[in-house]
């Protein structure tokens, strides 16, 4: 049997000494696109008018 310390799931950490508004805004180079190194990123922002 496992033991209770080996069945957990260690939760997601997010990696320290980056803007996620810039890192994910920059364009990929050339020579990245040509490697395949690089990924499509959609942004969804919520908008609200209280004026409407």
């Amino acid at each position: 049997m496992m033991k209770d310390e080996q069945r957990k799931i260690p939760e997601p950490v997010w990696a320290t000494g980056i803007d996620d508004d810039e890192e994910l805004s920059r364009k990929a180079t050339l020579e990245e696109k040509k490697q395949g190194e690089y990924t499509k990123v959609v942004s969804l922002r919520y908008d609200e008018n209280p004026k409407l």
